[in-house]
């Protein structure tokens, strides 16, 4: 009997309901939700007038400044370093307080060019604030291609805008284009009054305004982030959400952007349901993971709305590998760049709360070997689909 032949007959014949660990860990959830007295739903937008205070607050101090006949100096927290952050268990990663800072001087040659890009930028958001329009980071780019050089330049100074004045990207009023997709048991609306549903066989992009969603309707008894686009679309073919339906699918393609990010919150601030990653057996899938469970260093100081600490890493472990026996030519060995990685992640403060996250992270350091998640393939084609994520899902496989 081959290895994929015993999983089925071990499935078949078990007698455990398929969801009853999920629907235990359901209950946990919602129970550790209700004892949450601090708990609330992601924040609701700061008011545009707040949002134009703010800005005149900055333009104020520039005009001080130049009447003082001194320089004009923007002082940005920095959104790069360790130090500036704190691990809460229950909310991620978060800026402090007392975040050390980065000043973006206008007499400054290397500096000079950042401080222009932030004050036109900082222009174009009073007005739309003003006039309640909005506009795409892409939209910005290219009303001044010679000023801001590239796209990176305007992503990166949009979220320095938005630390600065301790308000979301949304209230800016620039969106930006998603790059993730979403499939499974759920209907809503949109702020302009479309009615999307994700239950189609294609998957549905996820939305750009995801504070405008309202009127959630989902029977979905777990989420299921996939790291990866082409696992995502296997996972479509193979009908995933019809077979172990009803559940939600939900794919950032890699690093997830902003969007993605707060799909996942709103899914769980709305149904307090379990959340599951499925990432590859490798730092960078773990990092990404970390992302949407405690957050990034980046995107700290906005935490409150876009960490899910209680995300569950269902696969692939590490301790996978060797118990399901997968072929060494599968296999891959950790390159330097990896080993930094897997360095870097044992030592993120929130490990303290994930001993038995660590404990994997240890096992691929120790094995030197990482593996993608299309390697269980090797054991079967139909494997991830028909065996493994049933039985993750059945028994509890997830940490």
């Amino acid at each position: 009997m081959s290895r994929c032949s015993a999983y089925a007959k071990k499935m078949n014949s078990a007698s455990v309901e398929p969801f009853s660990e999920v629907d235990k860990l359901h209950i946990d959830l919602k129970h550790s939700v209700e004892a949450m007295t601090d708990w609330q739903p992601a924040g609701g937008e700061t008011s545009a007038r707040h949002v134009l205070e703010r800005i005149e607050s900055v333009i104020l101090g520039i005009v001080t400044s130049l009447s003082k006949d001194e320089a004009p100096v923007l002082v940005l927290p920095n959104r790069s370093s360790w130090t500036n952050v704190s691990f809460d268990s229950s909310v991620g990663l978060q800026m402090t307080s007392e975040s050390s800072v980065t000043s973006v001087r206008c007499d400054c040659a290397s500096s000079v060019t950042k401080f222009a890009q932030l004050l036109k930028i900082l222009s174009v958001i009073y007005k739309l604030v003003q006039s309640d329009s909005f506009a795409t980071k892409r939209d910005i780019f290219y009303n001044n291609t010679r000023l801001f050089g590239s796209q990176t330049s305007v992503d990166t100074i949009v979220d320095d805008i938005s630390c600065l004045l301790k308000v979301s990207r949304r209230a800016l009023h620039v969106l930006a284009t998603s790059k993730g997709f979403i499939s499974g048991d759920l209907c809503y609306m949109e702020s302009d009054g479309t009615r999307i549903s994700c239950s189609s066989s294609q998957a549905v992009a996820v939305s750009s305004n995801i504070s405008g969603i309202r009127n959630i309707v989902s029977s979905a008894r777990f989420v299921l982030i996939v790291e990866k686009d082409a696992t995502f679309q296997r996972l479509l073919d193979d009908d995933f959400c019809a077979k172990l339906s009803p559940c939600i699918m939900i794919t950032g393609k890699g690093v997830p952007d902003l969007n993605s990010r707060l799909m996942v919150r709103k899914l769980w601030d709305t149904l307090h349901i379990p959340i599951f990653a499925l990432v590859d057996a490798d730092p960078h899938g773990i990092e990404i993971m970390s992302i949407y469970k405690y957050g990034s260093v980046a995107m700290s100081f906005e935490a409150h709305s876009l960490t899910v600490p209680s995300v569950m890493w269902l696969g692939l472990l590490p301790s996978d590998l060797q118990r399901l026996r997968v072929p060494q030519d599968v296999l891959l060995p950790l390159t330097k760049r990896d080993e930094c990685k897997l360095a870097s992640l044992l030592k993120r403060p929130y490990l303290s709360s994930q001993p038995q996250w660590k404990r994997e992270m240890e096992l691929m350091q120790q094995t030197q070997v990482k593996a993608e998640i299309q390697s269980l393939s090797a054991i079967a084609p139909d494997f991830l689909t028909n065996i493994y994520l049933p039985n993750k899902l059945r028994y509890k496989g997830w940490i």
